[in-house]
């Protein structure tokens, strides 16, 4: 999820429009495009029942405590098992600000989820701060190399990342090769969009098998670690069809399709289920929602005006008002519309950063623009939307 300022999100907003129109010129593609051969089964229905935590370490260390309804303090993966989840997501940045999610923190993490009990999906960025259709920045420390050198470099970090995971006892069951990459990744080479030229995915899919390779060398069974690919496109079945055909006629393997659907930027719930349906029953793979959340109060709590802050934001505000009980609704919603894709093929979904309580910024100085979208209060107590991490009957 994209967590900028206002310049940011304006630029965020633009390529997205821009990136709108591509389905469009490749209406022919998306028409007759490749046709993955159907992976066997599809699995149980909401299999997976997770939560982004990246900031959980921070959050602690400025303060932060979680309880349930009853005021029990508990840590938050703990308490996140207890209501059924099974699955966490841990970003990692390659070399982040001081107390970021670099891969000490994620080992950390990652070993308290086992702890708890819990799956954990990775997430690599392969840039040194946020990376998402707008931005996705280079690490520093890899500038300036050719496209072949490049390659080399993001297979060897995959590896090596996965493989101090594992040594630190967090060993990985899913592992996310780059985030939201709707228009590439590890800027520019692997750019599929630039001013004035035609899209080129050579670049972008040449860096994406090399991660995918990465992970094969420390987990070569997929059925042990899946790999998946992630967009944000979760209500634009267009855009959806337009990014998997193209990465599939390029010759790239990969298991899971990732998305990220956040109803006040990615179209209705029915929107949603149309693309989900269909991906499902073209593509034959399965799918994970990796990213969602909606708000349970449109009020602030660092002083920084946030991403969702008025009522127009929200498309069905009706239906889904941003209270505690209008949020828990939301899920409820959803649930039902993943357990309703073709073949049981959507596995499931991911919170994004449910526990990102005030007091943590998006970036060192800043504010958290997303303390609305969590399913805790303010002050760290439990909000009913928890009970979508139940598992189905």
């Amino acid at each position: 999820m994209t967590t900028t300022s206002t310049t940011t999100r304006l630029r965020r907003r633009s390529l997205l429009a821009a990136l709108a129109a591509a389905p469009a010129a490749g209406a022919a593609l998306v028409a007759a495009g490749p046709t993955a051969a159907a992976a066997p089964g599809g699995g149980p229905g909401l299999a997976v029942r997770g939560a982004d935590l990246s900031f959980l370490l921070q959050s602690e260390a400025a303060g932060a405590r979680y309880a349930d309804a009853r005021g029990r303090v508990r840590p938050v993966e703990q308490l996140l098992r207890s209501q059924g989840a099974n699955w966490v997501r841990l970003r990692v940045w390659v070399d982040p600000p001081a107390g970021y999610s670099g891969t000490a923190s994620t080992v950390e993490l990652a070993r308290r989820a086992k702890r708890a009990g819990l799956k954990v999906l990775v997430d690599l960025h392969y840039s040194d701060f946020w990376a998402d259709p707008a931005h996705q920045t280079t690490p520093a420390a890899w500038v300036g190399q050719d496209l072949a050198t490049l390659a080399r470099t993001v297979r060897s970090y995959t590896a090596q990342t996965l493989r101090a995971i594992a040594d630190g006892g967090g060993r990985v069951d899913m592992v996310q090769v780059g985030n939201e990459v709707t228009a590439g990744m590890l800027w520019p080479l692997g750019q599929v969009y630039r001013p004035g030229q035609p899209a080129d995915w050579t670049g972008f899919t040449t860096l994406l098998r090399a991660g995918i390779a990465g992970v094969r060398d420390v987990h070569p069974r997929r059925r042990n670690v899946p790999v998946m690919v992630h967009i944000d496109r979760g209500g634009d079945n267009g855009g959806s069809r337009w990014f998997y055909d193209h990465v599939l006629a390029e010759g790239v393997d990969f298991d899971v399709i990732g998305q990220s659907y956040y109803p006040f930027w990615h179209g209705s719930l029915d929107d949603l289920h149309t693309n989900l349906d269909d991906l499902a029953t073209h593509y034959g793979k399965d799918l994970v929602l990796v990213e969602t959340a909606y708000p349970w109060t449109l009020e602030d709590g660092d002083g920084l005006e946030n991403l969702i802050a008025r009522p127009e934001q929200l498309p069905d505000i009706s239906r889904f008002p941003p209270t505690p009980q209008g949020q828990a609704d939301y899920f409820e919603a959803l649930r039902e519309v993943l357990l309703a894709v073709s073949e049981r093929r959507c596995l499931g979904f991911f919170a994004w950063e449910p526990a990102w309580l005030p007091g943590v910024g998006w970036e060192p100085g800043a504010g958290n623009p997303n303390d609305n979208l969590t399913m805790f209060t303010h002050d760290g107590r439990a909000l009913p939307a928890l009970a979508a991490f139940r598992p189905p009957r």
